[in-house]
C-alpha cells in the first residue's frame, strides 16, 4: 500500500509521518503515513487549477466513464476496503463493507447525473433574444473529509465535484489515512488530466487551514465540528470562497405511547449505539412518553447490554472500539458530566477490558435527562444515549426542537396525524417516522438547520447548488438574409 501523498498525478513522501494504530489492538500498527507541508498543498492547488479546465473539456462522456469505473471497483472491492475501515476506525466488519459499497454508488450515481443536461432555457422580454441559463463549475474544490466515514463522507463529496466538472484537492482525516489511501489509488489508476485529482494528508491546524485560506480555492466542502466549520467560514469569507459544511448534531428521536414498543426500543438503540455512536445522525436525546417510559428504558437497557462489544473485525460484533485515546477519554468524561448533573446511569458507561487492548467502551443509558443538562445540548459522538420523560406529544416536540442543532429527528408513532405535523413542524434537515434517525439515502438531498449545517445542501441532484456556478447567456442572432 502506498502511504505517501498523491500531487500532480504521482505519489510522493511527505515532509513527516504520523503512526495509525488498530482501536481494536493497540499493539496492531497499520503504518505510517506521510504528511504533507505547505509547499506541496500549494503544489497541488496549482496542478488542481492547471487540470480543471482540461477536465471540464474533455465532456460528459469522459466524466461517466470516469466516474462509472470508480464505483464499479470500489463495490468490487468493497470488502477488502471495508476491513481496512474496521482495522483503522474500529467500525464493526459488516458496516465498514457497507459504507464502501455506498461509496461505490455515489459514484455511479453521480456518473448518470454526468450525462444530465442541466439547464434551462428562457424566452427574453426583449423579441429577437434567445436565453438559456447553464451550469458551469465552480473550479477548484477542497473537501475536507471526517473520520468516522472515511470513504463514505469524501465519495459523496469527490464524485459530484469531478462530475460537474471540478477539480479536487482532498485533505482526509488523520485518524483513518489507510482506508483514505485506498480509495484514492482507485481514483489515481483513472484516464484523468494530472492534477485533477490530489490527496494532500495533514493536520488541520496546519495543512487544512491553509487549504481554507487559500485565494486558489473556489469552494470548501467540510463535515466536522462546530468550531472547526466556524474557524473554515471565518477563513473562507476574506476570499469570499463557496462554503459547504455539515457538522455537529444533537438528535431527538420522539417515542409515543401509540407506537410499537418493540420497534422503537430496536430503532433507539440501532441509532444510538450503530457505529459505536459516532454518527452525526446517532440518536442521543431519546424523548419518551409518560406513558410508556418505564418499560421503554427497561426494554432499552436490556437491548444495551444485550449488544456484542468486541473486536471490529470479529465475527459477532455488533460495536466496535471508540476510535482514539482522547475520544474515549472524552466519553467517559461526558458520563461523569451526566452523573454530575443528576442524570441516572442505568447502564455502560465504562471502559471494558477485552481480549485485546483496546478503546472499548459499554454503551451507556441515562434517565432522569434534563434538556438543559450538558449531556442533552453537547454532541458527544459517543455510545451514549439520554432519555427525557414527556407528558404529551407537544411538550415532545417541543423539547425536540429546544437546540441549536437540526440534523436528524425522528418519531415513533402509529398515529397518522401526529406523523404529518412532525414532518411539518420538526426543525431538522431529515425526519424520520417509525425508523431511526441514521440512515439516509444516496439520491436525495442530505443536510441540516441551525448549527448542524451551513450552505447548499449534499448529495442527489441538490448537489449541484454547490459544485457549479450559473451562467445566464443572452444572444441576438439578428435576422436572416
Amino acid at each position: 500500500m502506498q502511504t505517501k501523498l498523491y500531487i500532480n498525478g504521482r505519489w510522493q513522501d511527505g515532509i513527516s509521518t504520523v503512526e495509525n494504530r488498530n482501536p481494536s489492538d493497540l499493539t496492531d500498527v497499520i503504518g505510517h503515513f506521510a504528511q504533507a507541508s505547505t509547499e506541496q498543498l500549494n503544489d497541488a492547488l496549482d496542478a488542481a487549477r492547471a487540470a480543471q479546465p482540461l477536465w471540464w473539456g474533455a465532456g460528459i462522456q469522459k466524466r461517466h466513464d470516469v466516474l462509472m469505473a470508480i464505483g464499479t471497483e470500489l463495490m468490487a472491492r468493497s470488502t477488502e476496503i471495508g476491513e481496512m475501515i474496521a482495522r483503522e476506525e474500529g467500525k464493526p466488519r459488516a458496516e465498514g463493507v457497507g459504507e464502501v459499497y455506498r461509496a461505490g454508488q455515489f459514484f455511479t450515481y453521480s456518473a448518470a447525473e454526468a450525462l444530465r443536461g442541466h439547464g434551462d432555457l428562457a424566452q427574453s422580454v426583449r423579441p429577437g433574444i434567445e436565453i438559456d441559463v447553464r451550469r458551469e463549475p465552480v473550479g477548484v474544490v477542497a473537501i475536507i473529509s471526517p473520520w468516522n466515514f472515511p470513504v463514505a463522507t469524501p465519495a459523496w463529496k469527490i464524485a459530484p465535484a469531478l462530475a460537474y466538472g471540478n477539480a479536487v484537492v482532498w485533505k482526509p482525516a488523520n485518524a483513518t489515512p489507510a482506508s483514505a489511501i485506498m480509495m484514492a489509488e482507485i481514483i489515481a489508476k483513472q484516464d484523468i488530466p494530472a492534477g485533477l485529482f490530489n490527496l494532500v494528508s495533514g493536520a488541520g491546524r496546519a495543512v487544512g487551514q491553509a487549504l481554507v485560506e487559500s485565494h486558489k480555492v473556489d469552494a470548501i466542502s467540510f463535515t466536522g465540528s462546530v468550531p472547526v466549520g466556524r474557524g473554515i467560514a471565518a477563513a473562507a469569507v476574506a476570499n469570499m470562497t463557496k462554503v459547504q459544511m455539515e457538522m455537529g448534531s444533537k438528535n431527538p428521536m420522539i417515542i409515543m405511547d401509540d407506537c410499537d414498543l418493540d420497534l422503537a426500543v430496536a430503532h433507539a438503540a440501532g441509532a444510538a449505539f450503530g457505529g459505536t455512536g459516532q454518527k452525526c445522525t446517532a440518536a442521543s436525546r431519546l424523548i419518551v412518553h409518560d406513558k410508556i417510559h418505564d418499560a421503554f428504558v427497561d426494554k432499552l437497557v436490556a437491548a444495551a447490554q444485550a449488544l456484542k462489544v468486541g473486536h471490529a473485525l470479529a465475527d459477532g460484533t455488533q460495536i466496535g472500539p471508540v476510535v482514539s485515546a482522547p475520544q474515549l477519554a472524552q466519553n467517559l468524561e461526558y458520563i461523569q458530566i451526566g452523573q454530575s448533573e443528576g442524570a441516572e446511569l442505568l447502564c455502560g458507561g465504562t471502559r471494558l477490558d477485552m481480549a485485546t487492548d483496546g478503546y472499548f467502551m459499554a454503551p451507556a443509558v441515562f434517565a432522569g435527562t434534563r434538556n438543559d443538562m450538558r449531556i442533552n445540548r453537547e454532541e458527544m459522538f459517543a455510545p451514549i444515549t439520554c432519555v427525557m420523560r414527556a407528558g404529551s406529544y407537544a411538550e415532545a416536540l417541543s423539547i425536540a426542537n429546544d437546540s441549536e442543532f437540526g440534523l436528524t429527528a425522528g418519531i415513533m408513532t402509529r398515529n397518522l396525524a401526529r406523523a404529518s405535523h412532525f414532518r411539518a413542524n420538526m426543525r431538522a434537515g431529515c425526519v424520520m417516522v417509525n425508523l431511526p434517525t441514521a440512515g439516509t439515502d444516496y439520491h436525495v438531498p442530505f443536510g441540516g438547520r441551525g448549527a448542524s449545517s451551513f450552505g447548499p445542501r449534499e448529495q442527489g441532484s441538490y448537489a449541484a447548488e454547490f459544485y457549479t456556478t450559473v451562467k445566464t447567456a443572452y444572444v441576438h442572432a439578428g435576422e436572416p438574409e
